[in-house]
């Protein structure tokens, strides 16, 4: 391989911010694109040659064989773009983003890679344009990346360009209505700027959300005393389920904790179903159950089907909440785009 731009690269990051950032009275500072929950992903294609270079520097072709070949069926012979990896599913007749299938993908059994290749089939989103042919478009402004991205990519079923707009108004909209199911929140780009990797030059600004949930159990902490997670549930009618869990406390409230929930513990200790994963290992599954009559209310960005996408933050616990309040109901969010809302060709 030999590109303008070569591999291992770190990407461009982006920084936290509480709210969008406007547009100037005159002239135009940033492009609006809708914030895109997958894998971060640097493709680098030279001829039969690709790279998916992943944040941290490894490749994931071998767990994206089928993205391997969308590259080289649909990207020009000498590229390299910034990105992420999705998969979509349809659901209610509308195509949204699961991440559940996609952090299965990362497999280390080439059968059961080759399976999910063909059952869970991944997408590439573009989003930035670092080299084309023998030129090297990273060091130009945004601006003129875009326009060469939006130019070159797109027209085939897998390998997609994102949608953007310069109008502070419209990425509020799609703040609210490309809300959650992978797309949680806005991202804003400067137009004038060359790629800079790993610098924080974009700004992101992310969905935040509370919720009263029960709590049901706890994991015992794997290296000190106390807990090391509180697990969250919610009634749907009669019935409890687990939604994720809060882990984020100092060493001493761990241990306060432990004796606040022990006087709360029911039964023997439980294994969780489902076969471990890589973000679920085969040794942390056993969980200590509790008689569900703690309330509390945490911290949340997004649910990915009926669980939280990420885990919780504690804020308090809620003494005049009654479990049976802990529902759904308060989690609810339509379903409002399809992915084509989300892609050049349908923005």
């Amino acid at each position: 391989m030999d590109l303008p731009v070569m591999p291992p690269l770190q990407p461009m990051l982006a920084k936290a911010a509480s709210r969008i950032p406007p547009q100037p009275d005159s002239g135009s500072t940033w492009l609006y694109e809708p914030k895109w929950d997958g894998f971060r992903a640097l493709v680098f294609r030279d001829g039969a040659e690709v790279v998916l270079c992943s944040r941290g520097g490894k490749d994931l072709a071998r767990y994206f064989p089928e993205l391997v070949r969308a590259v080289r069926d649909e990207l020009p012979q000498r590229c390299v773009l910034d990105g992420e990896l999705v998969v979509p599913r349809s659901i209610g007749g509308r195509t949204r983003l699961d991440w559940e299938s996609l952090s299965e993908r990362i497999h280390p059994a080439t059968s059961r890679v080759t399976m999910l290749s063909e059952k869970t089939p991944a997408q590439f989103i573009a989003f930035d344009m670092l080299a084309l042919g023998n030129h090297d478009s990273s060091r130009e402004d945004f601006s003129a990346r875009r326009a060469q991205l939006v130019d070159t990519i797109g027209g085939g079923p897998t390998c997609h360009v994102t949608a953007a707009t310069g109008s502070s108004e419209i990425a509020a909209e799609w703040f609210e209505m490309f809300e959650g199911a992978g797309l949680d929140g806005v991202v804003a780009k400067k137009l004038v700027g060359p790629y800079m990797p790993n610098k924080r030059e974009m700004v992101k600004v992310k969905h935040s959300r509370t919720a009263d949930c029960v709590v049901i159990g706890y994991r015992p902490h794997k290296s000190q005393p106390g807990i090391g997670s509180m697990l969250l549930g919610l009634y749907d009618g009669d019935q409890i389920a687990m939604v994720g869990g809060a882990s984020a406390f100092t060493s001493a409230r761990r241990v306060e904790l432990l004796a606040e929930l022990e006087e709360l513990r029911v039964g023997e200790d439980v294994v969780a179903e489902g076969e471990p994963t890589r973000w679920r290992s085969g040794n942390d599954r056993r969980w200590v159950p509790l008689r569900p009559e703690r309330v509390v209310e945490v911290a949340y960005d997004q649910m990915e089907g009926s669980r939280f996408r990420h885990a919780a933050r504690f804020l308090r616990w809620r003494p005049d909440r009654t479990p049976d309040e802990c529902t759904f109901g308060q989690l609810e969010v339509p379903v409002r785009y399809d992915l084509d809302d989300v892609l050049t060709g349908g923005s």
